[in-house]
């Protein structure tokens, strides 16, 4: 299987971005991993919160095939622990699910085009984060997951 998490918008923190790079690294050594940046809308100021929205869902749906296994990142999502994650994340695995993607939409979260497209939500919280905080949260949680997998001893129950 092969994993990819779609971001709209670059990481311009840099201790975030070295943070998600070390996880990136750790990842290789279990599954297929890439991070998509698709680049912030340009002139979003002259745009309604609802254009924007059907600007970015042009732009993920492109990067988006019909085989591909489609959660959104979105509040309203099933929250899960870190060991339901990392059996969520085999069963799809066992699954024959040959690509997850993992969205991550912009500051207004999703058009419904994408929420129709979407296999499923993930919440990694009742609270809320930066966009460029999920993204290393998340990464993060797709490593422990794979170490939960293994047995490993990452993660402490």
């Amino acid at each position: 299987m092969k994993i990819t998490l779609l971001c709209i918008g670059k990481t311009d923190d840099q201790h975030i971005s070295q943070g998600i790079e070390v996880y990136t690294k750790r990842l290789k050594h279990y599954i297929s991993f890439q991070q998509i940046i698709i680049p912030d809308l340009k002139n979003s100021k002259n745009l309604t919160e609802a254009q924007q929205k059907e600007k970015e869902a042009q732009l993920i749906l492109k990067q988006i095939s019909n085989l591909d296994y489609v959660v959104l990142l979105d509040e309203r999502g099933k929250t899960y622990s870190s060991m339901e994650f990392s059996a969520f994340l085999e069963k799809q695995m066992i699954g024959s699910v040959q690509h997850m993607v993992f969205v991550i939409g912009g500051p207004y979260g999703f058009d419904n085009s994408v929420y129709e497209r979407a296999n499923g939500k993930v919440s990694l919280s009742k609270m809320t984060f930066s966009h460029q905080m999920v993204r290393l949260f998340f990464v993060e949680q797709i490593y422990r997951a794979f170490t939960i997998m293994r047995g490993e001893p990452y993660h402490h129950e």
